[in-house]
């Protein structure tokens, strides 16, 4: 289902943007960049979205509970983060979040003990002037036809329930099993077929009418200029975090 946000910015706002930081208990280094940029930047904006694989894995709201601690190695990471994000929005500005590939059995309750809100992808906002289109973005990637396979199938509501009927150890290793799967997968395909099909993006900026569209998932930083139906448009695409952390951040004065 598609979402418009009707939040037209005004001249002072600031809006950030942050995707594909891949948290894990395994690597406390982005931990500690995310917590730099929870007091040091993120406090610097009035909105604060979160377009997908925040985490490197999430197997459900239910980890968060004393009794699954023990057997979830990433327990204390997922409650640091949550604690990030809940002092932004009570005191600084509105969280919204949006699944990505790693992250799509984010639900209701860490909504709630995030007080952030969770997006339809793709969700359209109006930012000075612009009907942007907000996407974690692997749905555009259209010739890795694999991937759409598995895409399809745990976005399933029937996998997601079965999913989430085992034991917490039992969906560990099942996370851990699919990564490896996925990365084995990632050493055999060629950086064009896992990048954005550009004809089904030319489909998605025809077919929603808009100015702009920001983006995750693909790790290739980049802003790309373009024309659809004779009109300049602009796909803008978000960072990974690695050895740095990166945000977007969008104002009266454009996107940086």
């Amino acid at each position: 289902m598609n979402q418009t946000i009707t939040n037209q910015t005004t001249l002072n706002n600031v809006v950030h943007i942050i995707s594909d930081l891949h948290l894990c208990a395994s690597r406390p280094d982005l931990l500690q960049l995310f917590n730099k940029y929870m007091t040091e930047y993120a406090p610097e904006s009035q909105q604060l979205y979160v377009l997908g694989d925040l985490f490197e894995a999430w197997i459900g709201d239910d980890c968060l509970a004393p009794e699954n601690a023990a057997n979830n190695p990433n327990a204390a990471m997922y409650q640091s983060v949550i604690d990030s994000f809940k002092q932004y929005a009570e005191n600084h500005g509105e969280l919204y979040f949006m699944h990505g590939n790693r992250d799509f059995l984010l639900g209701q309750d860490f909504e709630k003990v995030t007080s952030g809100k969770l997006l339809d992808e793709p969700t359209f906002v109006n930012w000075h002037g612009k009907k942007t289109a907000l996407m974690h973005g692997d749905s555009l990637c259209t010739d890795d036809v694999a991937y759409q396979q598995f895409r399809g199938m745990v976005r399933n509501p029937a996998w997601q329930s079965e999913f989430l009927a085992y034991p917490m150890a039992k969906r560990v290793e099942i996370a851990n099993s699919l990564r490896q799967q996925s990365k084995q997968a990632q050493t055999e395909k060629s950086n064009e077929i896992m990048d954005v099909n550009h004809q089904a993006v030319e489909v998605f900026f025809s077919e929603h009418q808009i100015d702009c569209l920001i983006h995750g998932h693909t790790h290739r930083q980049a802003t790309h200029e373009l024309i659809v139906d004779g009109v300049a448009k602009q796909r803008v695409v978000l960072s990974d975090w690695g050895d740095r952390g990166f945000y977007l951040a969008v104002t009266s004065q454009g996107i940086s």
